[in-house]
């Protein structure tokens, strides 16, 4: 094929050259140097990373497979096991009344735990918050120059609460009366 394509020695030599040592051959050869041409940049070059692989098939070493994840086994992580006698019980229960007798229980016991857990708040001690806050509002429209418009309105939400705290509890409510009495001299008794 050499003889075919009119090629000087030289670029026969170079292109020989070329094949031995497994390089790409050129897209262009230069007839009347002996000097190699530079090469271009290529337009894509590969990844730094990667090696390159050579034209020739090869072996790989050792230490070059072994430096892969190939050798590496995963960990065993073993799974919860299952009662088999609950299951048991379970697919029996299903089958003879059609229903999931132990996920209900199981339910049940759920939201019995999280009742009990969750204390419901005192309403005696709501109110005293509530009265709490109408107190601080009141002293901040006070302190903006705005008292007298809100006081009318904040003093009958107060007196409110206090007689359904007075209903709930009377000797609560009475230390809670000499609280208010002792910041609101003037207010309703």
């Amino acid at each position: 094929m050499m003889e075919e394509s009119k090629l000087t020695r030289f670029q026969r030599r170079y292109l020989m050259d070329c094949v031995k040592r497994g390089d790409a051959l050129p897209l262009q050869c230069h007839p009347t140097s002996s000097k190699e041409p530079a090469p271009a940049a290529p337009a894509f070059s590969p990844p730094v990373c990667q090696p390159r692989l050579s034209a020739k098939p090869h072996l790989r070493p050792a230490k070059v497979c072994q430096a892969g994840d190939a050798y590496t086994r995963e960990k065993f992580k073993p799974r919860a096991r299952r009662d088999l006698e609950k299951e048991k019980q379970r697919l029996q229960n299903i089958l003879a009344t059609g229903k999931d007798v132990v996920e209900q229980k199981v339910k049940q016991m759920l939201v019995q735990t999280k009742e009990e857990e969750t204390p419901e708040p005192d309403r005696f001690e709501e109110l005293v918050n509530e009265v709490q806050e109408r107190r601080e509002f009141l002293a901040e429209m006070e302190a903006l120059g705005q008292g007298k418009k809100y006081q009318r309105i904040v003093l009958t939400e107060i007196s409110q609460k206090m007689r359904e705290m007075e209903i709930m509890d009377k000797k609560r409510s009475e230390e809670m009366r000499e609280i208010m009495m002792k910041d609101f001299p003037g207010g309703n008794k």
